[in-house]
């Protein structure tokens, strides 16, 4: 399935028993030539702050970073968080959880070889991964592959991942579905209805796994995807997001409540009936609104 993008307008607004979950690159940060180079917009750090404040605190980023390189872009938030796929996961009570995980050398040494022998790669080791970019030799792609799937002959409990310019070796049982449950399981998420949004093939377990509880799944991008809505970029996520802010603010001010979140219109009505009771419900719900 591929959604349609829609504009900022057209996305319903988040309820506030909403729980919500969010990729980092190329769905909150807009992506960069090499994962050192992505910068957050001070805003972006705003807009979450509120967010986490309006939610009770239901707000959680899932990556394939690691948490201590997520801590230090949203600095001085501090969020729970799942990184690398879920390897590791920081509770709201700031416990940390890390999967066990299979051993790396070979693919660390097929990757660096590979790097050594082929300039416009780069290796990125994290606990528990490996990842092979690409981004800026995307000739290199078949090489990447071969290289990593050679590596995991033999390798039982790892499985090799493709994202955008990338090839991630991670351990099996880590994905960002299980990651979003084990959250969904604990406060403050626990009993919220759940949204995730997310770019990349990636986050398509996790897509699947908020739907299947009834939550909300946003593509932010290009590509096929099982998630139901989808949003042109990242820019169009900070934009809602920074609208979705502003509204439970507004919502929690006044006593009302602001637009439903995705999915959450009358059964049997269209998803445009549903965009276009969304827009008539934020111009209600914002300051200066019909």
């Amino acid at each position: 399935m591929s959604p349609r993008p829609l504009s900022v307008s057209e996305l319903p607004l988040l309820a506030p028993d909403a729980a919500l979950f969010l990729d980092f690159d190329g769905t909150l940060a807009d992506l960069a030539p090499r994962p050192d180079a992505v910068r957050v917009p001070p805003s972006l750090i705003h807009t979450l702050q509120r967010l986490q404040q309006a939610l009770h605190g239901a707000v959680a980023v899932v990556s394939g970073r690691p948490l201590e390189q997520l801590d230090e872009l949203l600095h001085p938030l501090r969020l729970p968080s799942a990184g690398v796929h879920g390897v590791e996961r920081r509770s709201a009570d700031g416990y940390v959880q890390r999967l066990a995980v299979p051993a790396l050398d070979r693919v660390i040494e097929a990757a660096q070889a590979l790097c050594a022998r082929l300039p416009g790669l780069l290796v990125e080791r994290k606990h528990g991964a490996v990842a092979l970019h690409y981004r800026q030799a995307p000739e290199l792609g078949p090489y990447c592959e071969a290289a990593l799937r050679a590596a995991l002959e033999d390798a039982p409990g790892l499985t090799l991942l493709q994202g955008k310019m990338v090839y991630e070796v991670k351990p099996t049982l880590a994905n960002k579905g299980h990651a979003i449950q084990a959250f969904l399981r604990e406060p403050p998420f626990r009993g919220r209805r759940a949204l995730f949004a997310g770019d990349d093939v990636t986050d398509e377990d996790g897509f699947a796994a908020v739907q299947s509880e009834g939550g909300t799944a946003i593509k932010v991008g290009d590509g096929p995807s099982c998630a139901g809505w989808r949003l042109g970029d990242p820019q169009a996520l900070r934009e809602w997001l920074a609208q979705c802010a502003h509204a439970l603010d507004a919502a929690a001010a006044n006593g009302n409540r602001p637009a439903p979140a995705p999915g959450e219109a009358a059964a049997g009505t269209s998803r445009e009936a549903g965009a276009d009771a969304a827009r008539t419900a934020r111009a209600a719900a914002l300051p200066g609104g019909a």
